[in-house]
């Protein structure tokens, strides 16, 4: 081997290691750095008896690493007389208010405030909520229920001072404390401060929260005049079923002069809003269960948004929500600014409690259909279950009283039905009368007569269906957001308002989902054999296979998709309704109807009214002077041709 070659290898062996000891150098050095910096923010924490031995206990196994010498200092004193005096002058303070940067450095402690209905706990860094349970329920796998939970919240007041100040990073000191009260104060120089003042009231979903300050107005900014109150909140999964529950939740807020509620829009993957006008409150709406903020001097604008998260994310959360709200904090020695967070179910009556129309959140529907359900099925379920435990009885017997009342149009439908029926001979003789194309224009004219002479209406038989449409939807629209059927049993379902499922298929089927319902099963399949009772008491008039091949067979199947994953209980509903509707038809064909007798009738009816001379209105007359325009001028083309 050349000279020359052994000595390259050796000049890059020397390279090679001088660059490892260089590296090896420059990390204990930072490492060093770190732990000076890191033992600063800690002196005050040590303080705190409550997370003392965790700190130290992580300290002794990076000194270890560094092969540092651990001294067991008495008290905080002795771990700032463990660091060098240089390293502590030489940290820059973030804040140029001594108050300030002392409130930054140091960490929060706990509070805790418990009614009946909810535990709350605050933490003093940021002055925020930390989490709050929601006693009286659980998520549908049997979990306490945190509307909001640790490590998922975050509550802020952003302004500015000589320097931009976000509450959630300086640690309030607390002030004062009650059983019901808890008051956290931010000090500034020149005895200026800013206070949080919870109240939680017994027996209420409802936290009193006022910013309150006092001679703040001297620090702040002269051409600053608005606080922004920001609020992240993850809300986790609380159902059983992730799209039921995906598609009723969402981000609701109100404008103070209006009746209507206004929403970020249903049944999307995510929505952002700019509103440029005062709020009253909004909402992070979950499916059964809200947190509101209220402002009694309204908010002056904000943005508001929303995005689900995927459905198997390991945290089992359902979307993040956010919030940056802004507010007028005026200009006063001491000003207080009263805000109102209610944190709770979705319970309609509950929410109507509080005022400010909180209950218009639930998506029951507008003007007939809303309310029908505010009105009569809401106050009718309430009267029932003060009688009754089971859900699924208090159902049936909510089914029976919609279908009595229904009753008498059910009957002048299958009157109207069974006219047309018995009238099927008549329509044959004059459909012989008349076998031509070039005649159907005279065919209808006597069809018409016939009719009018019979006093049957054509459109007798659907109107009273039409007249039932309200009801249907207005059930549509009440089971999936019905919170009184949250976790109730019945039968084989396990929660009346998520989708029952008796078997998992381990396979996703587009759009139908990956279990069965057997709820939604019979429900298709009652409304397969309705039908065909209804279509075989109907008159064949031969024009419309088509359309009897969508109520027969369509129907029923969109059906049985849509409702896999709704509520069991709304297939429940639809599924008893269909089987009344069947055991009515019959009732009425076998004990109240003479399909026989009823021909006489109307025999004998056309043949009065023949002998009568008729008065036509004049809507008749426009009628019949239209018919006959059109024959003539089908006879001129026929000339034509």
């Amino acid at each position: 081997m050349q000279k020359n070659t052994v000595l390259g290898f050796v000049l890059i062996g020397l390279i090679l290691i001088g660059f490892s000891w260089y590296n090896s150098y420059n990390y204990k050095k930072q490492a060093r750095e770190a732990f000076v910096k890191d033992s600063l923010v800690r002196v005050e924490a040590l303080t705190n008896p409550r997370i003392a031995d965790s700190i130290r206990v992580a300290d002794s196994i990076r000194n270890a690493a560094l092969g540092i010498v651990e001294v067991a200092p008495a008290d905080s004193s002795a771990i700032v007389a463990a660091v060098p005096s240089d390293s502590l002058q030489d940290q820059p303070a973030f804040f140029s208010d001594s108050l300030l940067e002392s409130a930054r450095v140091s960490e929060g402690e706990l509070y805790t405030l418990e009614n009946e209905k909810l535990k709350l706990t605050f933490s003093s860094k940021g002055a925020q909520l930390r989490d709050a349970l929601v006693k009286e329920y659980f998520t549908y796998d049997s979990s306490a229920l945190y509307m909001v939970k640790e490590n998922y919240s975050e509550m802020s007041l952003l302004f500015f001072t000589s320097q931009r100040i976000n509450t959630s990073e300086l640690n309030f000191s607390l002030t004062e404390q009650t059983d019901s009260s808890l008051t956290f104060r931010l000090p500034f120089s020149g005895g200026a401060y800013l206070d949080f003042v919870y109240k939680l009231p017994k027996n209420s979903y409802m936290l009193d929260f006022n910013i309150v300050t006092n001679n703040l107005a001297s620090q702040m900014s002269n051409n600053a005049s608005l606080f922004d109150l920001n609020w992240n909140l993850r809300v986790s999964r609380f159902e059983k079923g992730f799209d039921n529950e995906k598609n009723y939740s969402t981000v609701n807020y109100k404008f103070p002069d209006d009746k209507s509620v206004e929403d970020l829009g249903m049944r999307k993957n995510e929505s952002e809003k700019k509103i440029p006008a005062k709020v009253s409150w909004f909402a992070f709406h979950q499916q059964f269960f809200s947190a509101i903020m209220l402002c009694d001097d309204n908010f002056t604008s904000g943005n508001l948004s929303y995005k689900f998260l995927a459905p198997d994310n390991p945290e089992k959360a359902l979307f993040d929500c956010s919030a940056s709200m802004q507010m007028d904090y005026g200009r006063g020695e001491e000003v207080n600014i009263p805000l109102h967070l209610y944190i709770g179910p979705n319970l309609y009556k509950t929410l109507k409690s509080y005022g400010n129309g909180f209950e218009k959140i639930i998506p029951m529907g507008g003007s007939i259909i809303g309310w029908i359900n505010r009105v009569v099925i809401i106050n009718t379920f309430d009267f029932l279950r003060r009688f009754i435990s089971n859900y699924g009885i208090i159902i049936l017997i909510m089914t029976l009283l919609i279908k009595l009342v229904l009753s008498p149009l059910t009957y002048k439908s299958y009157l109207s039905s069974a006219k047309m029926r018995v009238l099927k001979p008549e329509i044959e003789k004059i459909n012989k009368k008349y076998p031509r194309k070039e005649d159907a224009l005279k065919k209808q004219q006597e069809t018409m007569a016939l009719y009018r002479k019979t006093g049957v209406n054509m459109m007798g038989g659907c109107l009273p269906m039409l007249l039932q449409i309200p009801i249907l939807f207005a059930m549509f629209r009440f089971f999936p957001v019905s919170f009184e059927l949250r976790q109730h049993p019945f039968l084989w379902a396990q929660d009346l308002s998520g989708y029952d499922s008796i078997l998992d298929l381990g396979f996703n089927i587009p759009m139908y989902g990956n279990h069965v319902s057997l709820f939604a099963l019979l429900m298709a399949i009652s409304m397969y054999l309705y039908s065909k009772m209804n279509l075989q008491q109907m008159p064949d008039t031969g024009n419309m296979p088509g359309m009897k091949g969508m109520q027969l067979y369509f129907m029923p199947i969109f059906m049985l998709v849509l409702c896999n994953n709704f509520s069991a209980g709304l297939s429940y509903y639809y599924m008893l309704s269909n089987f009344i509707s069947i055991g009515q038809n019959w009732a009425i064909r076998k004990y109240a109807v003479d399909e026989e007798k009823l021909y006489q009738q109307l025999k004998s009816k056309a043949e009065s009214n023949a002998a009568k001379p008729q008065k036509k209105s004049k809507w008749r007359e426009r009628m019949e002077q239209m018919m006959k325009e059109q024959e003539r001028l089908q006879r001129e083309r026929q000339k034509r041709k």
